[in-house]
């Protein structure tokens, strides 16, 4: 009889460990197909550039292919919602970022919940917004800018890549922290509100780095500070906008979740591979070419960026009544 029960013992242990022993050798396998990599946005956009950047260091490194997938629509919602269907295998990916974060909070009715169904792999780059006018504004720094917006009391719009987007919110945190009033404009991106910028349709635009950096270069725009807590590489004499509004902070930011439930043994590996590409230095100079700061570290440092972000917009969203167009 003890004989038989130590047998019996022996088969349960080995029962409860098999799952554990199946991750594992799926992991040591993986990937043994082609990867699908989701972007929820449209091709030749800034997640778009950095998930074919990444896809193809991790199609040299692993063997296999990683297919961009573009799922634009819904501010980014529809992608999303296809990865938080997907199998939790590893084959399906997804080039994460802050609107996922905001979208959180500002659409009432999703089918998914970003925070519980995605689960974060990796942070890749963290960019900052540019505080930029038109160069007939006659302001050439932040004090000057907030004394101007607030001896004309909404004369002053300020254009956004639309309701809801990272530069919309960017705005209404500044207008929340230091009391001005300005007009939002909303367009559909920054390839329509650059123009109507430069020809003093709208006065200010806070716009990411990737897409401003040639207009401000060229004085087409006149850049007043980021919106970073620390000054930008791509702008280095550019000052903060948190030097003369403190605390102040907004910047967008990309990395790959995965649907949850996906091993842990499979994100902790990509985990790995992803930061080795990030320190490879072509990969890192040509991230550092989109204005950014590549982020990398633990799964755990992506999700607290997950949940900081996401309580940080609520308020913000909230406080200004945001709504979805």
């Amino acid at each position: 009889m003890k004989f038989a029960r130590r047998i019996f013992l022996h088969l349960a242990a080995c029962a409860v460990a098999l799952p554990a022993v199946s991750h594992v050798a799926k992991a040591q396998t993986y990937p043994t197909r082609p990867v699908r990599l989701i972007v929820p946005f449209p091709p030749g956009g800034l997640s778009d550039i950095i998930g074919r950047l990444i896809g193809q260091s991790l199609r040299t490194r692993l063997g296999q292919p990683f297919i961009i997938e573009n799922r634009p629509g819904a501010g980014s919602n529809l992608g999303t919602e296809a990865a938080a269907r997907a199998a939790p295998d590893g084959y399906t990916l997804l080039v994460v970022g802050q609107p996922n974060t905001i979208n959180t909070t500002l659409y009432s009715r999703l089918n998914f919940d970003f925070l519980r169904d995605i689960a974060p792999v990796v942070g890749l780059l963290q960019l900052p917004l540019v505080l930029e006018v038109n160069p007939a504004l006659p302001v050439y720094s932040v004090p000057q800018f907030i004394s101007y917006a607030k001896a004309h009391p909404a004369k002053i719009s300020v254009a956004s890549n639309g309701t809801g987007t990272s530069s919309h919110l960017a705005g209404e945190l500044f207008k929340m922290m230091t009391g001005v009033d300005m007009v939002h404009v909303p367009y559909r991106g920054a390839a329509l509100a650059l123009p109507d910028l430069i020809g003093g349709q709208v006065q200010v635009f806070f716009d990411n780095t990737a897409s401003s950096i040639e207009q401000i270069r060229a004085g087409r725009v006149r850049a007043l500070a980021v919106t970073t807590s620390a000054r930008a590489l791509v702008l280095p004499d550019l000052p903060t906008v948190a030097e003369f509004v403190p605390g102040y902070e907004a910047s967008t930011w990309s990395g790959i979740g995965a649907p949850k439930n996906t091993p842990r043994e499979i994100i902790d590996m990509l985990n790995r591979e992803i930061n080795a590409a990030l320190a490879d230095p072509n990969i890192a100079a040509r991230l550092a070419d989109l204005g950014g700061t590549v982020l990398g570290g633990s799964p755990a440092d992506f999700g607290k960026l997950f949940g900081q972000d996401t309580a940080k917009w609520a308020n913000v969203i909230r406080a200004a009544n945001i709504k979805p167009e």
